[in-house]
Formats: C-alpha cells, sequence, structure tokens
C-alpha cells in the first residue's frame, strides 16, 4: 500500500492515511499536471540525470564506467528523488517506459552498495577516509535518507526487496555507527529523519525510530522557539520532528512555536519560504522581499510536508489551508505548463531583464524562465515526486468516519477503521469554481461521520445534504455531517470573491499595495498581457471592481481577473526630490489583466508582479 505517510499504525495520529492508488483524479486542473509529470517530466528528467553523469557516478564504482565523478558532492540524493516520483507516479497510472527508466536506475545502484553497506558515490577512493567527518556540510545523511525513502516507495509498489534491503543494510550501518556506536554528529541538512521513522512504518524494525530521534535530539533546532536558518533545512527538520511525534508523542511544543513562528512571521503570501540568497534562509520575522525572494521550490514541497503531517497530527483546517496555499501558488509556480521545466527560485516580482548582478544571475538566469536543467538539481526531482503522490493527500480516514482535505473531481474509495469501504464521487470545476458535490455509498448500513474542509478563505459556504441545508458551516474549520449512512449527496457552495489582500504593515515593501487572491489562488500582473509594459509599474485603483473571466484559451485554461488602472510613468523624474518641489509621475489608463501566479512566466520573458501599488481617483 503506497501512502503519503503511513500512520495506519501511528499512535498520535488523529487521521489515517489513503493509498494514491485508491484515488483517480478526473479534474481538468491537477490531472493534467500529473499526466506530463509522468510523460514529459519523469522521462526528460532521467536523460538529464544520465547526460549529466549521475548514474555514470555509481557505474564507476563497480567498473561499468570509466570516467571520472560528475557534479556536487549530493548528486545521489537527485537520482534517489527521481526514483521515488517515478516509484509514485506507477501508483497512479502503470508506464512501461517509466518502469523500465526506474528498473535501469535501481540498477545502476544496487552493485554500487559496499560490503559494510554503505553507499555514497562521493566518498569513495581517495575520499573514503573522509566518511561521516563533516555531517554539517557533506550531506552523506541527506543522501542516504533520499536512498530510503525512494526504497520505501518502491516496494510498496510492488513488493520489490532488492532496494529496500540494499536501505536496511546502509541504515543499520549508520545505526550501528552513530546511535550504538557512539559517534557524535547530527545531519547539517535534515532529510534522513523523515525517512527513518518511514523505514519503520515500512520494515517495523524499532531501531530506525530510535536512530531517527537520536539524531532529532543531537540538534539543538529541537528546542528552539523561533524557526531560522536554512529554509529546506529547518522544514526538513520540522516535518521530521512531526514525524517522530506522530510515533512517541514527544517534541510538540517545539513543533507548534516554529509554526506559529513561520505562519505568523516568515511566509510569502503564495505559501513560499525563504527570504534571503545568503545561505538560502529564512530571514528576520516580517523580512519578506519580493523581487529577491529566494523562495525555493524545494522550501514549497517541504512546508507541504511538514502541513500534511500537522494535519495527520490534529485534524485541524488551518494547516490544511496552509498547505493548498502552497500547492496551488508557490509550489506549483516552480513547474511548467509543459511539465519539463523547474524554478528553482520563485519570486513575487521580476522585470523580466537580463540579470546584470552576477551574485544574483547564477541561479535566477534572467530573463526568468524555467529550465530543463539546473546544476544544483535538487527542485525537479522533489517537484516530481510531490506531483506523483498527490491523490494521496485528498481523502484521509479517522476512527469516526471520512475526511475531504481537498477538492478536485475524483473517485476513491477508502477503507475506514472499522472495515467498511466508502466510495465518493467528487464532481468540482475547482479552482476556478467553488462548487463541489460529493456522491457517498458505502458498502454498509452503519453510519459513518463525514468531515468536509470549509477553506478560510471562503466568503461564505453553505452544504446540503440531500438537498437539505445543513446549519453551522464556519469558514477555517471542518464541518462534520454526522450519521452518513449508505448513500448519500452532499453539495459544498463555497464563495468566491475576488479578494484584495493587504499585508502586515511591517512589510515596508507591501505598504500601500494590495495582493489579488480569488479562491486558493494568488495572481498577479505580467508584462505579456499589458503590452510588455513593466508589470511593476502598474497602479490598481483603491475602489476598483472586477470582471472575472474564464479563458480556456489561455495557459492551458486559466480564469482571469480583470480590472481598469494605470500605468506611471515618471519620465525624467530625479531619483530623489524634496517633497515641496515633488512631480509627480504621469499615469496614463491601462486595462489590468490579473492571471494566477502559478502560470507566469509561461509565454516568454516577461515582468511580473504580485503586489501591487493602490491609487485613489
Amino acid at each position: 500500500m503506497t501512502v503519503v505517510t503511513d500512520t495506519t499504525r501511528s499512535p498520535f495520529a488523529r487521521l489515517r492515511p489513503t493509498p494514491i492508488a485508491a484515488v483517480s483524479l478526473t479534474d481538468r486542473f491537477w490531472q493534467p499536471h500529473l499526466e506530463r509529470n509522468q510523460q514529459r517530466g519523469i522521462p526528460q528528467l532521467y536523460e538529464e540525470l544520465e547526460a549529466h553523469g549521475v548514474l555514470d557516478n555509481f557505474r564507476r564504482l563497480y567498473g561499468a564506467h570509466d570516467g571520472p565523478r560528475r557534479g556536487f558532492l549530493f548528486t545521489d540524493s537527485d537520482l534517489y528523488k527521481w526514483m521515488e516520483g517515478a516509484a509514485l507516479s506507477l501508483q497512479t497510472r502503470r508506464d512501461a517506459r517509466v518502469e523500465a527508466l526506474l528498473e535501469t536506475a535501481v540498477a545502476a545502484v544496487l552493485p554500487a552498495q559496499g560490503a559494510d553497506g554503505y553507499l555514497n558515490t562521493w566518498f569513495v577512493e581517495e575520499r573514503a577516509a573522509e566518511r561521516w567527518r563533516r555531517l554539517e556540510t557533506d550531506h552523506e545523511l541527506y543522501c542516504a535518507g533520499h536512498l530510503f525513502q525512494a526504497a520505501v516507495a518502491w516496494h510498496r509498489l510492488d513488493g520489490d526487496r532488492r532496494l529496500l534491503d540494499c536501505a536496511i543494510r546502509f541504515a543499520n550501518l549508520i545505526d550501528d555507527t552513530f546511535r550504538l556506536g557512539g559517534r557524535a554528529g547530527a545531519p547539517g541538512h535534515p532529510e534522513i529523519e523523515m525517512a527513518l521513522v518511514e523505514l519503520y512504518r515500512e520494515t517495523g524494525e524499532g531501531r530506525y525510530l530510535a536512530l531517527a530521534t537520536h539524531f532529532l535530539e543531537a540538534s539543538e533546532s529541537i528546542t528552539r522557539p523561533e524557526i531560522s536558518g536554512h529554509v529546506v533545512r529547518a522544514l526538513y527538520f520540522m516535518a521530521g520532528a512531526t514525524d517522530a511525534y506522530l510515533e512517541t508523542g514527544q517534541y510538540w511544543p517545539t513543533i507548534e512555536a516554529q509554526w506559529r513562528d513561520l505562519t505568523a512571521h516568515k511566509v510569502y503570501i503564495t505559501g513560499s519560504i525563504g527570504a534571503r540568497y545568503t545561505a538560502e534562509a529564512l530571514g528576520n520575522a516580517y523580512e519578506l522581499p519580493n523581487e529577491r525572494a529566494y523562495a525555493e521550490t524545494c522550501a514549497s514541497v517541504a512546508s507541504i510536508f511538514w502541513q500534511w503531517r500537522l494535519l495527520l497530527a490534529t485534524g485541524r483546517a488551518v494547516y490544511t489551508d496552509w498547505l493548498e496555499r502552497t500547492l496551488y501558488n508557490g509550489f506549483l509556480a516552480g513547474v511548467s505548463l509543459s511539465g519539463a521545466e523547474y524554478f528553482y527560485m520563485n519570486p513575487l516580482a521580476c522585470t523580466g531583464r537580463e540579470e546584470t548582478d552576477p551574485w544574483y544571475a547564477w541561479a535566477r538566469k534572467e530573463p526568468y524562465q524555467r529550465q530543463l536543467w539546473h546544476d544544483c538539481t535538487c527542485c525537479p526531482p522533489n517537484a516530481q515526486r510531490l506531483l506523483a503522490s498527490l491523490p494521496g493527500y485528498f481523502y484521509t480516514t479517522s476512527a469516526d468516519g471520512l475526511w475531504v482535505h481537498l477538492y478536485a473531481a475524483s473517485e476513491a474509495t477508502c477503507q475506514l477503521e472499522n472495515g467498511r469501504s466508502v466510495a465518493i464521487v467528487q464532481e468540482t470545476d475547482y479552482p476556478w469554481r467553488g462548487e463541489v458535490t460529493l456522491h457517498l455509498s458505502s458498502d454498509s448500513e452503519q453510519p459513518f461521520d463525514l468531515h468536509l474542509r470549509i477553506p478560510g478563505w471562503a466568503g461564505q459556504a453553505t452544504v446540503l445534504l440531500n438537498g437539505v441545508p445543513l446549519p453551522g458551516v464556519s469558514p477555517g474549520h471542518y464541518f462534520t455531517i454526522s450519521g452518513v449512512r449508505r448513500q448519500e449527496t452532499v453539495r459544498l457552495a463555497l464563495e468566491m470573491p475576488v479578494e484584495r489582500v493587504v499585508a502586515h504593515s511591517a512589510l515596508a515593501g507591501n505598504r500601500g499595495a494590495v495582493a489579488v487572491q480569488r479562491g486558493p489562488l494568488v495572481y498577479c500582473l505580467e508584462g505579456v498581457d499589458h503590452q510588455q509594459h513593466d508589470a511593476r509599474r502598474l497602479y490598481l485603483p483603491a475602489d476598483a471592481s472586477f470582471t472575472v473571466r474564464h479563458r480556456p484559451d489561455l495557459l492551458d485554461g486559466v480564469t482571469t481577473i480583470m480590472a481598469d488602472g494605470w500605468e506611471a510613468d515618471d519620465g525624467e523624474r530625479p531619483l530623489y526630490q524634496y517633497l515641496s518641489l515633488q512631480q509627480p509621475p504621469h499615469f496614463s489608463p491601462m486595462p489590468l489583466t490579473f492571471i494566477p501566479y502559478y502560470a507566469w512566466a509561461n509565454r516568454g520573458p516577461s515582468s511580473m508582479n504580485v503586489w501591487v501599488p493602490l491609487r485613489s481617483q
């Protein structure tokens, strides 16, 4: 049974997973992304990994390739993430080409493992003596963790133990070295903690859970009330700590404190995280620059991992709301509509011109566009494995019934904890429209509870059971329908007004500006829709009225938002001037067209802006 996170027997989990294969997405929003991910993205990235020597790094260890090792010291993890994504994608749809590529990858990896279980293509030959010496910087345990996750995903696909046995041998060596052997150290780049807990869940071997908690407690982050430092490391660490909580009940005060700090002070409206290029770090409270946002795609993936585990622990809708915000905006912007090109960073404003500062140009590659390959290619396989697992995020079960977390046209069969089966057919055009119809049928007359998430963004929401309105519906919470029986029809109507969102006054760069949001989607202005004028110089009336229009011909089909606005032109205005002598800019009328943020930069280089300045008439 392949699930996103296996809390089936986790004592501190409120929710239990639904297998990925039990959910079939039939919608026009997510299903095309999943298809392109499997048919284009996964095969294309495999070819890139081959072309850049990542698989040959393994082959050279047993004489199947005679070239030098290529790439960064952590490239093993890129292949392991690709393998996990490929295995997860096969849960939704079997594909002979992907199966063959996955088999080739596994065949390249297995012979490279040492007799003692060690497996890493960097710390070999003259670097073999350096093993375990620089855990803070050298990603050894990080790479091992991604191997473990790939192994679990492949084992759950078909029961093939080859990669799982490889992972077990390596995990045993790590446990013998650190927890049992007394060697000091903790992962500089957390990831192995999540992987060890999932390996424990898959094998039932308690030493892996013990090793995960050993590494967590070796880090000062386990008691820190504020989240800080390298973004992906911090989020992976907290996701691993939450996994450990689900099994042991430990660490909740730190988990909750860091989550509050993150969501109150350090996250973009898109759900993206990461303010600083330097050290790929979070930054201080309210430090959220737009044009220089780091906002790495991997950080959005890590945030979704964490929010999901928090949801499994508590059943609280606030975690699902943040998961959804990140999924539809900060994460999805990192993947092209073609399914094969990726952003590393996801800024909230962009010039659309070539970057001249070499410090930023190394990564932004202005004019900013998604790419097939990044030399540091952590983000593409991370995006692929999340997309491949997405059906597993829609539904869970608990002791009292069935939970619906995300909305998309789909069909699913869920096994409740009492053994009964519930089939659910979801009809909706979400996220473009807020009407959802759920057809439920059960194999038993025994009643159960249905928990529907009412998104926090909803202006108003109504729920009808077999045509009868139900009272007490509140956005930002799960609404429980008790006593659902053999066959029921539930209709959910979510109001989707166009909202103008203002930022906290401490976000200096957003003062006097608004972001436009409708439903779960954050919108932006792009130069290509405005005669290639600079989107950062477009203004929205303070009393703007909006027109909503679905455009099936645009960007694979999007709902646009239109308003009358202005373009500012300062002409030859000085860089600075006395207020008493101020020459105000000239404003020209400009019809504004907002598109979903995730879809920007799919029509060539262009300026872009999320936070639009307001102008009074």
